[in-house]
């Protein structure tokens, strides 16, 4: 019988407190607290070499049921498409223009938040309709 296992979804960026808190506002999770001895993460990462300062950040699912984010600095910019994209379930179980008014409505509110919206696709005979979308550097994401 095979085991269960726990993802965590790597994000390669150039600032990681900043998409992490992005992603956060996109899907309701949370920084957790800063290590033990430390007050804050700001007190945490000063604590650090300075190389390793602003490295990295994560946030997770309040509930703990999904995946931990973990945010990493790369010294390389975002090339080409993402081989991997997340989806944001906002439009499940709805169709039509009900659909639509559902995922515009979110769309509205991620780009607030510094998304940009690349393009709907309508539906079609296969799929339902669904917003492609980009976080604050340019990671192609879905609302779906």
């Amino acid at each position: 019988m095979s085991t269960i296992r726990k993802v965590q979804v790597t994000f390669d960026c150039a600032e990681p407190e900043r998409v992490a808190r992005f992603w956060c506002e996109v899907l309701g999770y949370v920084v957790p607290p800063p290590p033990e001895g430390f007050a804050t993460w700001g007190d945490y990462d000063r604590s650090l070499p300075p190389e390793r300062q602003g490295a990295s950040f994560v946030c997770g699912d309040p509930s703990g049921v999904g995946p931990r984010l973990y945010f990493q600095r790369v010294p390389e910019g975002k090339v080409v498409k993402n081989r991997v994209h997340l989806d944001v379930r906002v439009g499940t179980g709805l169709v039509g223009d009900e659909r639509l008014a559902a995922l515009e409505a979110e769309c509205v509110r991620l780009e607030a938040l510094g998304a940009v919206r690349v393009r709907v696709l309508l539906a079609d005979d296969f799929d339902e309709s669904c917003i492609l979308m980009q976080d604050v550097e340019g990671n192609e994401f879905c609302l779906d």
